[in-house]
């Protein structure tokens, strides 16, 4: 039978998952399974460390130092994109063959430690360095360890201060009503306000839902918290907005392309700490004459979401002790600086506060001062379902006529179903 993304989410929906697993080599998904000497051939699927110079460093400088520690480990690196990693995984998990590390997203531990596919780790770890309390929380799956943080990725504010300056505006925005009017006084001259579309939608309607006071799901993660007047509200602003005529779905820029605030297509966008690494690099100038600020935004109280890599062990590695011997390495000061200079990320590890990297990056400066106002994606074991639904449910509501009460409430219902199946 052929193999497609859809069949293999349904059949981990219906709890094929743990048979699949026993397809797989020598282990077990305890804790303890890591007993004895690290050695043997293991497999890191990745979806960071992109490009040449992220290929670079993690062979060379990250991998090079965990092969001088762990001398009799071979580790063959995978490497996928975020667009690929789910199915991917997910395929992986069906066929018996899942990589013995994996890197994946924030909110994706519960599904997978969910079905066992991957492994608790020692409690410990979580101490072995300072890493953020916030930032671990996200690597949890009902009260246990399933991973170590390896870089977030914040959804933060930039805006540009010669615009703010030319409009006569003295401070940024504290709350939806001034960050309106804000946006409406800098929209002139062809070019918009603000552009909240810049990022990826589910990601971006989840900061304003954060911020006005909204959550996704309940704390067990069985219960639908979104779908009521807060996830609305959050919609509907993007609605506001472009009535307004201050921000436009259709002006949004490509990862990796100059964004609007660099080229003063926009004044204000929302965006990732990342910006300041690609600015650096394509208008170092905004920089150096200090044309750039951040904040966090707020309505209800303030909010970042917190996206990020975290690593994971799979429940069923034919060498576990070398496999979390690695998931260990790669949670370690060195390695985690290194990944998130490359990236533009924030390191979430206190060790790493008075870096150069991070004094200097005042994106990740800011997101590391505000981390208590971090809220992360997920929270349910059916997040890898839902997630994808996201978009292209309240895509409509955005380019077309759909209201935003129907949008969500849809959006409501289909998480509903899908965690109904779980």
């Amino acid at each position: 039978m052929e193999l497609n993304r859809r069949s293999v989410l349904a059949a981990i929906g219906a709890g094929t998952a743990a048979a699949a697993l026993a397809g797989c080599g020598g282990g077990a998904s305890s804790a303890g399974s890591a007993d004895g000497p690290a050695e043997g051939e293991i497999t890191l699927l990745t979806p960071i460390y992109e490009g040449a110079d992220g290929k670079t460093l993690l062979e060379k400088k990250i991998l090079g130092g965990f092969r001088k520690k762990y001398p009799d480990v071979k580790v063959n690196v995978d490497y996928t994109t975020y667009a690929q990693l789910n199915e991917k995984i997910t395929t992986g998990l069906a066929g018996g063959l899942l990589p013995d590390v994996l890197m994946m997203g924030v909110g994706w531990i519960p599904p997978f430690a969910s079905k066992k596919a991957i492994a608790e780790l020692p409690e410990a770890l979580a101490s072995a360095h300072d890493y953020e309390k916030r930032v671990l929380e996200p690597s949890r799956y009902d009260g246990k360890l399933y991973a170590l943080p390896v870089v977030l990725d914040t959804r933060i504010v930039v805006y540009r201060k010669d615009h703010f300056a030319e409009a006569g505006v003295k401070k940024t925005p504290e709350n939806w009503t001034e960050l309106r009017a804000v946006a409406k006084q800098l929209t002139r001259d062809g070019h918009v306000g603000f552009d909240p579309f810049s990022i990826d939608l589910r990601q971006c309607w989840e900061t304003f839902l954060f911020a006005n006071g909204g959550q996704l799901f309940s704390a067990d993660g069985k219960k639908v918290l979104f779908s009521g007047a807060r996830g609305v509200e959050a919609l509907q602003f993007f609605k506001d907005l472009i009535q307004d005529g201050s921000a436009d779905y259709a002006k949004k820029t490509d990862a990796g392309a100059p964004s609007n605030v660099q080229t003063g297509k926009a004044s204000m966008m929302m965006t990732t700490s990342a910006l300041w690494v690609q600015v650096k690099d394509q208008n170092p100038d905004l920089i150096e004459d200090d044309k750039l600020g951040s904040f966090v935004l707020a309505n209800r109280r303030p909010a970042m979401l917190q996206g990020g890599t975290l690593v994971t062990q799979a429940a069923r590695s034919r060498h576990p002790a070398a496999a979390r011997a690695l998931v260990e390495y790669l949670g370690t000061p060195e390695s985690i600086l290194g990944a998130a200079e490359q990236r533009g990320s924030v390191p979430g590890l206190r060790d790493l506060d008075d870096t150069g990297y991070v004094k200097e990056n005042q994106f990740v400066d800011l997101s590391l001062k505000n981390l208590q106002h971090a809220f992360s994606e997920g929270g349910t074991a059916a997040w890898m379902e839902i997630r994808e639904k996201i978009k292209p449910t309240l895509e409509p509501a955005i380019v077309g006529d759909q209201s935003a009460k129907d949008a969500i409430a849809e959006l409501g219902r289909l998480a509903e179903a899908a965690i109904g199946r779980m």
